[in-house]
């Protein structure tokens, strides 16, 4: 890895400490310091082709605590029918870039602009972010990634090409998470679908007393990560 990204707090202010609202900065550029700094600060990029970077803090903020997940039970049935395939790290690029080319409703463009898909695929080969993939006969058709630091992940984004791949993928990671016992993972934007799977909204105050907490815990064992398939 090799980045210590408490090098770069000093770019954003301190969403624990300052009267901010939920946009929190503009501008500035998608480096590796920078990143890992404003994630550190539960801070994160999103923005489209039309805009300067945008970096934001929602207050509430939606996560997803491991051992709470709730698994709707038509997705425990398909997954007992071990239809898809699923891998850890097999393809992250290829995650990432799939995200960005699927179609959104009631969303123009994508918020994926070319210089975040190259941010994301740099930290990839630095070792902080990973995907959860679903395979079917040999094709890509699902999947997960999302940024990790110490025993905080911060999710993406994920696609699906069939049904129910990107759900199973969430499920794997989520299950991943909690077996290495990562805190949480956020969810940045609080959405129907991941409430129905047990992700519940925390007031930013709780949400930052939580990721110093996971910040300053033991980092998760390299294991953790190994590229491999899963069984489920």
């Amino acid at each position: 890895m090799g980045i210590a990204f408490h090098d770069a707090y000093a770019d954003f202010p301190d969403p624990a400490l300052d009267r901010v609202g939920e946009l929190v900065a503009i501008g500035g550029d998608l480096e590796p310091q920078r990143l890992l700094a404003a994630y550190a600060k539960g801070i994160f990029p999103w923005y489209d082709e039309t805009s300067p970077i945008l970096w934001w803090s929602p207050d509430p903020r939606l996560l997803l605590v491991p051992g709470e997940m709730h698994i709707p039970r038509r997705l425990t049935r398909f997954m007992r029918q071990k239809t898809l395939a699923v891998t850890v790290n097999m393809s992250c690029p290829q995650v990432i870039e799939s995200c960005a080319g699927v179609k959104r409703r009631g969303m123009k463009g994508t918020w994926l602009v070319p210089e975040m898909i190259a941010a994301y695929t740099h930290l990839h080969q630095l070792g902080y972010v990973h995907s959860v993939e679903t395979w079917q006969e040999g094709r890509l058709v699902g999947g997960v990634y999302g940024v990790a630091l110490g025993r905080a992940f911060f999710g993406e984004s994920m696609f699906h090409l069939v049904s129910n791949a990107s759900k199973v993928a969430l499920v794997s990671l989520v299950q991943v998470l909690q077996r290495y016992g990562v805190h949480f993972m956020d969810c940045q934007q609080t959405t129907r679908h991941l409430l129905s799977f047990g992700a519940r909204e925390f007031s930013r105050r709780i949400f930052m007393h939580r990721l110093q907490s996971a910040l300053e815990a033991e980092p998760l064992p390299e294991e953790a990560w190994r590229a491999r398939r899963l069984d489920y």
